[in-house]
């Protein structure tokens, strides 16, 4: 893990930093957001910011084996693609028919900013310590996931 520390230091800092923002910014839309019924499953998604501040975390504890490194990143990965998933088909039951389609980009970028985390894990626990930068391409996809998401629950909602 050697070089990671500054990286994940940063991802680290940046994600709580703005999970803190959007917590915010939802409570100050908390009565438009809890009337639309698939606004607060958003909201949750959001929070995909959450999923870095715990890797982060965890691959910062100094004297890892890769074999540890790989559980944890697998067992985030698959966490984090589960709840995705879960929210995803709750938010598009919720969603009106003729508004289903446009859902659909949400739909994949959740997956894109959520499988590579278990990719990651599955690679670094195979033997790859590259596996590595799988985890960095999620965390900048989770970043704009969760910014977009930010997006419709602070601007778009009040249009």
């Amino acid at each position: 893990m050697q070089g990671w520390d500054n990286f994940l230091l940063a991802e680290a800092g940046a994600s709580a930093a703005l999970t803190g923002l959007i917590f915010v910014g939802v409570s100050l839309n908390l009565s438009k957001i809890l009337a639309m019924p698939r606004l607060p499953n958003r909201a949750l998604e959001a929070l995909l910011l959450i999923t870095i501040l715990v890797i982060a975390s965890l691959l910062l504890v100094p004297d890892q084996s890769k074999t540890m490194i790989g559980a944890e990143l697998t067992i985030a990965g698959f966490a984090c693609v589960s709840i995705m998933f879960r929210l995803d088909l709750r938010i598009r039951r919720d969603t009106d028919v003729k508004y289903r389609r446009a859902f659909l980009f949400n739909m994949v970028l959740s997956q894109i900013a959520s499988l590579p985390y278990l990719i990651a894990g599955l690679l670094v626990l195979a033997g790859h310590i590259n596996g590595l930068y799988i985890m960095v391409i999620a965390m900048i996809f989770s970043f704009i996931k969760a910014l977009l998401d930010a997006w419709v629950l602070l601007v778009e909602i009040n249009r």
